[in-house]
């Protein structure tokens, strides 16, 4: 599927969430207009003040993201305006889209490649020892022996998964390489190494919760292929993690 297209469904769930809370607000006003007591009065006002500020400054954050991705520059200063406003309507969104039909990693697929394109037109410029690729356990073949997720370095490289090409990689490129079981591992690691670029590998849930919890790092996020099913031999498109890796270290002139 065309990357914009996948763009585009979560711009336009967000855009369908404001609308959703426009509908309701304006149900809920209805209901409390039909009694026409003082105090009622006094809440509508306060709450309808407060509705309209909610709904121009989520607006304008929808606004400028979509500028942003339009004109495919970097406003720093509107960033964390813009990661703020999709955090926020991020659930109702999945929600909305859900009804609507859409699968839930489609949707965050979605979202993912959005929060790509945010950090790509950022053109942050990092060195490679400073970029760490974070990827998961599952893509460990399941009867390998070998204890990766202490040491990636145990790897053997049979060829049998893909560790072995991404441990290469890594090594080319001269990046960190570590392999998580979890999100606490994760995170725990992002800690410890404190990288200022991660390459992130993994399902479209983990990836999506992941991009949420380190909104001050620039993170990439690559999904995992699935041939036997979720967290069971994954697999991993090995050309678009080092195109990622390129991004970071050439800043974004690939």
């Amino acid at each position: 599927m065309d990357d914009r297209v996948r763009k585009r469904l979560f711009i336009t769930l967000l855009a369908c969430s404001l609308l959703f809370l426009v509908f309701v607000f304006s149900f809920a006003w209805w209901l409390v207009a039909k009694q026409y007591l003082f105090v009622n009065q006094i809440i509508l006002t306060l709450a309808l003040m407060f509705f309209i500020l909610l709904f121009l400054i989520a607006g304008a954050g929808i606004f400028f993201l979509v500028f942003s991705l339009w004109r495919a520059q970097n406003y720093r200063i509107l960033n964390t305006y813009i990661h703020k406003t999709i955090d926020f309507l991020f659930p109702l969104a999945l929600t909305i889209g859900q009804w609507l039909g859409f699968e839930k990693d489609r949707i965050k697929n979605s979202y993912i490649q959005v929060s790509n394109q945010l950090v790509k037109i950022a053109r942050p410029q990092i060195s490679p020892e400073n970029i760490l690729i974070l990827a998961p356990h599952c893509l460990q073949r399941v009867q390998c022996p070998h204890k990766i997720t202490v040491d990636v370095n145990n790897c053997r490289g049979c060829g049998l998964c893909p560790v072995g090409d991404l441990l290469t990689l890594s090594r080319e490129k001269g990046t960190q390489l570590v392999i998580a079981t979890g999100g606490t591992f994760a995170r725990k690691f992002v800690k410890e190494r404190k990288p200022q670029a991660i390459v992130a590998i993994a399902c479209e849930r983990d990836l999506t919760s992941g991009m949420q919890d380190v909104d001050k790092i620039p993170v990439i996020g690559v999904v995992n292929e699935r041939p036997e099913g979720p967290c069971h031999n994954t697999r991993v498109n090995l050309c678009e993690v080092e195109r990622a890796i390129n991004y970071f270290i050439q800043g974004g002139e690939v």
